[in-house]
């Protein structure tokens, strides 16, 4: 079982920045994904970004050079967010892959406005 806990939300202008954190813990050892969703009112969940334990990341086109996914040793995830933008607007959730299961954070508000 791997828990997953969330911070770091919170409201910003466009054009500011976030750096949102998830704190891993119980079987983190056997964790090899880790990933941040977003789900915006009205929208499926989509893939934001997401790391291998060898630093292979990949990111959706919507955030290409404006966020950046980093992972501690001890698996805790982080997402770095600048220029943020309105259509950033969501429910922002962690996820972890630790062997063929998958487990989620509770998720945490992003909003992007003026």
């Amino acid at each position: 079982q791997v828990q997953l806990v969330e911070s770091g939300g919170g409201l910003v202008q466009p054009g500011g920045s976030l750096r949102l954190s998830c704190a891993a813990s119980g079987n983190v050892l056997s964790i090899w994904l880790m990933g941040w969703y977003r789900q915006a009112p009205g929208k499926q969940r989509e893939l934001v970004a997401q790391v291998t334990n060898g630093g292979t990341s990949t990111y959706a086109d919507a955030v290409k050079g404006r966020f950046t996914i980093s992972v501690d040793n001890a698996k805790n995830t982080y997402l770095q967010m600048n220029n943020l933008k309105p259509e950033d607007t969501a429910v922002y959730y962690c996820r972890a892959t630790a062997g063929r299961a998958g487990y989620w954070g509770q998720g945490t508000q992003v909003t992007v406005s003026s």
